[in-house]
This record gives structure tokens, sequence and C-alpha cells, in this order.
């Protein structure tokens, strides 16, 4: 398999600080919507976020005051969040949104400070200030919702086996037995496995601690494929926008089953309580989904993900809560 496709997983902790003078090594920094009544105490619609506005509050003061925004990004998944090796620059369908981020906020697309922060990592590095905002196919859910705010979902997927397509496992289904799984660091896909398994082998012999071997979770999502060019797995549990991507970076392998068995939507997250930038965020969701067939969100979908993600023809639609 073209182990070569992947191997810059391995790069996955360097920070990014290639546009306009941005430094990985500053200190922290600071269509039709649906209303769904959220109390606090109870989160039964995870995907019903703050509404929209424009308007300013400390979040967005103190990205003003540095004249750069913060974006914690993947740089290893293709067509998503990579970096272009025959440019060296950042592309992908989450590099556009926080371009569109930044030129909404500061009037220039390129006042981006990109951090590339691995998969079971970017709670923290919202925690920690270290970034603004992450942009890193992240699914919302209620779990995280404890832990960091998200804007309204822009991309719907799900979760999906990956396998050789030579292999004789079919999907998420009982030819899974005995296999080897490898998942993603406190990923959705680790907890479904948790509820159901079908037998499959998902967990390292000391997993979350400093003995973790990091073969069948791995800090970072990408790592599961390149285990799985090496035969150290023999499947990869993965959301199937980014196993589309994967199965394009090396042909021998497939998405397996007749589609995801999960239903799940990804988010920009921000640290809890950054009220006025998730709602800035909503801002720029709803006019990047404006447009139909011609707005900026279908025409990002249409250069990154139409090859390997076909049908889509339209974003999910926002919902909003009250308070």
């Amino acid at each position: 398999m073209a182990v070569a496709c992947v191997i810059t997983a391995a790069l996955t902790l360097l920070p990014l600080s290639r546009h306009e003078g941005g430094s990985a090594g500053e200190g922290p920094v600071g269509s039709a919507a649906a209303t769904v009544p959220v109390r606090a105490e109870a989160c039964t619609d995870p995907e019903a976020s703050l509404p929209p506005s424009a308007a300013d509050g400390p979040g967005i003061a103190k990205i003003k005051a540095r004249g750069k925004l913060v974006a914690g990004v993947d740089q290893n998944s293709y067509r998503w969040g990579y970096r272009n090796p025959y440019s060296g620059e950042l592309e992908g369908f989450d590099i556009d949104l926080v371009r569109a981020l930044a030129k909404d906020i500061l009037g220039d697309p390129n006042a981006v400070i990109f951090r590339a922060i691995p998969t079971n990592q970017r709670i923290a590095a919202l925690e920690s200030e270290r970034v603004d905002v992450v942009v890193r196919t992240m699914t919302i859910n209620c779990k995280r919702l404890e832990q960091v705010s998200f804007s309204t979902a822009y991309f719907e997927t799900g979760q999906q086996i990956l396998a050789p397509k030579d292999s004789p496992i079919t999907g998420y289904d009982g030819s899974l037995k005995g296999r080897r799984v490898c998942s993603g660091e406190g990923t959705t896909a680790y907890e479904a496995l948790e509820k159901k398994s079908y037998g499959a082998i998902f967990k390292d012999e000391f997993d979350g601690t400093e003995r973790d071997a990091d073969r069948l979770t791995v800090p970072n999502q990408l790592d599961c494929l390149v285990r799985l060019q090496l035969g150290e797995v023999d499947a990869v549990l993965t959301d199937n926008a980014l196993g589309a991507g994967q199965a394009a970076q090396d042909p021998a392998v497939a998405l397996k089953g007749a589609g995801p068995f999960t239903t799940e939507y990804y988010g920009v997250a921000a640290k809890k309580g950054a009220d006025d930038l998730v709602a800035r965020v909503n801002k720029v969701l709803v006019d990047y989904r404006a447009g139909g067939k011609d707005s900026a969100w279908m025409v990002s979908y249409r250069k990154w993900l139409a090859a390997g993600l076909p049908g889509i023809t339209a974003p999910p639609d926002p919902k909003y809560r009250s308070e």
C-alpha cells in the first residue's frame, strides 16, 4: 500500500506558522433554521447552537487586537486539512472554512495562524487557549459540549469501516470478530466500539496509560491508516468523510458496508463560554451556506469532497437554541 502517502502523520505535532507573520510559538489566545429550546442541565439536541450575530464581544476583540485568527487544524487529512506536497500550503475543506472565518472577522482570509493538533488534543488546545477555534472534522455531541462550545453543524458524516479491498471484512458487523480494529483516541469511533465491537479487538493492553503502545487506539486518527498499511491492524473505524479521503490516498483500501451506521455532524469548536465567537462563527456559516449550488460551501465541497463523497446537494441546515 501507499505508505508514503500518509507517512506525514508523524508531523502532526508540529506547529504551523506559514501565513503572514504568524508564529506558532506565541502564547495563549484568548438555508432554513430550526429553533430548539435547550436547558443547560439537559443536552437533548447537541447540534442546536447560539443564534448568529455579528456583534463584537471579548473573544472577537482579542482576535482583532492580535490581528490573527488562531485555528487548530489537521495537516494530514487528505481533502480536509493537509499540506500540499508541491506548494507546501495547507489545503482542504476545513481550511477553506477557516479562511472564511478570518475574512469575516479580520477582513483577510490569510490572517490566520494555523496550529496542527492531534485528534486527542483538540479539546485541550481550546481549554489551554492555544487556539481560538478548532476546525478539524470534530463531531458535535453532548459529552464534548460539557467541555467546549460548538457552532451549528457544517457537515454531516457517520462511522464506517475502512479495510483493504480484498479483506473478508464486510462492514461494521460480525465479520469484525477477532479482527484488530484501530480508532483515534477520544473519537466517536472509539465510543462506538465500546458500545458494540462485534468481537473486534480494539483496545491496547495499557490503553490510556504511559505504557499504551498506541497501536489500536492512536493519538491522531490518520495513524490508523499507517497501521493498516503496515499490517498491524485489520481495519479502521472512522468517519466516512475521513475514510473517503484515506481511500483516495491509498487505492488498496475501501469503505466497507452499505454506508455509515451513525449520523454525526461536524462543528467549529471554541472554548466553553466563548459565546460571542460562537455566534460570529454561526453568522459566517449563514453566509457560507447561502447561494444554493453556487454557495461557498458547495464550491468547496465540489473542489475537495465530491469525488469521494458524491451526491451531496446542500450543507446541513442549522439549528439554533432559544434561551
